[in-house]
């Protein structure tokens, strides 16, 4: 009987050992494809994230009380003085309108702002003309008056003032559906100012959403604002008289534009004994005690019995 010669083993060994290399590149392969999808997915998470605005910067602003704003002496604006100590807070209204600057025709007064180092300033419009006042008080207590002329395309309405936390910039608004706030030097606190020269608009806030009759603004910080909107319709932000609030890119400083990312973080309280239209008007936040207040003057015969300044706080 013949016997068939032994198969050799090396060549199932050789198939072997292929198989396992190739099984090894696939796998590497695969680590590889997997790897460079993570780090794609890591890529392009940090890069939405830093596009996108941060997701707290919205803050929550709660109720916690409210007095009765007067109709004549406190029904436009407000603001907090920090300079001379202990002062008052200030209001404005068309019963506070001195007759010396009324009978010249500055017959509207909006909601004024305080600087951190004693400048207090008042809006003026008029009903006709070119050109707008702020009336400002100095920390020794001397009264002056500085005249901005328009701009192109500017409108004529004098609603509120905002001074940055520096002390040297303003920024002013105008009534109506806008989307940029005008920056100017704060009249008195920056040198370069003078009651006899033009007050100049120097910069423009672009904002990244349209905003309707907005009454007062206020700093809570260097780049954030918080503002009151009179808006009728509530078509821009899904909600009537909305609380806003407006994140800059950057400081104002007088020499370039920055945009603002607008926010509206609730609606203003509407509440009173009688029913019809409010109408939300100026705006402070005191930075001493983190209280913002808000005026809303009551519809109807109520605007004399229950108009109210709200408080809120931050929660």
């Amino acid at each position: 009987m013949s016997l068939r010669p032994a198969r050799s083993r090396r060549p199932a060994a050789r198939t072997a050992r292929t198989a396992r290399t190739a099984r090894t590149a696939r796998t590497a392969r695969t680590a590889r494809t997997v790897r460079a999808a993570l780090l794609a997915l890591a890529v392009a998470t940090v890069t939405a994230l830093s596009a996108a605005p941060p997701a707290a910067a919205a803050d929550t602003w709660t109720e916690v009380g409210s007095d009765r704003a007067d109709p004549l002496t406190e029904s436009q604006g407000l603001t907090s003085v920090e300079v001379p100590a202990n002062s008052a807070n200030r209001y404005t209204g068309i019963g506070a309108i001195p007759l010396s600057v009324s009978s010249r025709g500055w017959n509207h007064v909006g909601d004024p702002d305080a600087s951190y180092d004693g400048y207090y300033v008042e809006p003026y419009q008029s009903d006709s003309g070119t050109s707008k006042m702020y009336r400002v008080q100095a920390p020794g207590g001397a009264w002056s008056e500085y005249v901005h002329a328009l701009s192109s395309g500017e409108a004529l309405n004098n609603s509120w003032v905002a001074i940055t936390p520096d002390s040297r910039w303003m920024l002013s608004g105008e009534y109506g559906t806008m989307t940029r706030l005008l920056v100017l030097p704060t009249p008195g606190a920056n040198p370069s100012t003078s009651p006899s020269a033009n007050l100049p608009q120097v910069s423009t806030v672009r904002l990244d959403h349209a905003v309707r009759d907005v009454q007062g603004c206020d700093f809570t910080g260097p780049t954030t604002l918080l503002c009151s909107s009179d808006d009728p319709a509530g078509t821009l932000f899904g909600v009537t008289k909305p609380l806003l609030q407006i994140d800059l890119s950057a400081a104002p400083n007088g020499a370039s534009d920055v945009t603002g990312h607008v926010t509206a973080l609730r609606q203003l309280p509407l509440r009173s004994s009688c029913s019809g239209t409010f109408e939300a008007e100026g705006i402070d936040y005191d930075r001493r005690t983190g209280t913002l207040r808000v005026i809303v003057v009551s519809p109807g015969f109520c605007v004399l019995t229950d108009s109210k300044t709200y408080r809120f706080t931050k929660s």
